[in-house]
């Protein structure tokens, strides 16, 4: 996809430092930000193998204290090794890898610096990104909208990549877990890869249900009002075994 294409082997600068000034701030990487590492790829993958992304259109990161490591620019995530490790911190500065972080980047230190997520997975899943081009908001077509906070806003138009688009982001994120990108796809973020995955994977599934439903000619789908939702929201808080 063409936010992702470009020489990603190519050390970018970041902000008005020179190439030997960006040497200065990488390290070597800590044994909880390999295993986080090792996560965070098999997680890009499954977003590939479970269609949400095609090639490297979306992308993952995941928070380890004050780093956050994303994937690259523009390598598929098959080809990714322990040695591809890519990181910055919530300044966007690189302290990790030579390869050059996501294109998205802004969007994901926008959600760290706001919210206490650790980890956020955005994809240009087909069925979700068909809905960002019909509405403003996924009507609440079922209960599992509770689980991300409310009804699921569409974040207005603007570049990838740009602040505009991550300012635009955090506004639809407001009060929510997930959102949807007009013309572009989904974010999601959670405590952890497994839960901004399992986020995304929701949505796209509520959006592929909608525009089901919504295409059986002579009928209209049902609704679940605001108090419904908010109340399968507070029950789904307690779901699930105690300490899991």
């Amino acid at each position: 996809m063409a936010e992702e294409r470009r020489d990603a082997r190519d050390v970018r600068g970041v902000g008005d430092g020179t190439q030997d000034a960006l040497e200065s701030w990488r390290r070597g990487v800590r044994a909880e930000e390999a295993d986080a590492w090792g996560e965070l790829v098999d997680t890009a993958r499954r977003t590939v193998s479970d269609g949400l992304v095609v090639g490297t259109s979306g992308n993952v990161s995941v928070r380890v204290a004050d780093t956050v490591l994303v994937t690259p620019s523009g390598v598929p995530y098959d080809r990714l090794t322990p040695d591809d490790v890519t990181g910055v911190d919530l300044d966007g500065r690189q302290v990790l890898g030579s390869l050059v972080p996501t294109s998205e980047l802004p969007m994901h230190l926008a959600v760290y610096r706001s919210t206490d997520a650790r980890a956020v997975v955005h994809t240009h899943a087909v069925h979700a990104t068909a809905v960002s081009t019909l509405v403003s908001e996924l009507p609440a077509i079922h209960y599992m909208t509770g689980a991300l906070g409310g009804a699921v806003r569409v974040a207005p138009y603007a570049t990838y990549g740009t602040d505009e688009l991550a300012e635009n982001m955090l506004q639809a994120l407001a009060d929510r877990s997930a959102c949807l990108l007009q013309n572009h796809g989904t974010i999601a973020h959670g405590s952890t890869l497994a839960q901004a995955y399992d986020r995304t994977a929701q949505l796209e599934w509520m959006c592929h249900l909608w525009l089901t439903a919504r295409a059986v000619p002579g009928l209209t789908p049902n609704l679940l009002t605001e108090e419904q939702v908010a109340e399968a929201g507070e029950r789904l808080r307690g779901y699930g075994q105690r300490g899991a």
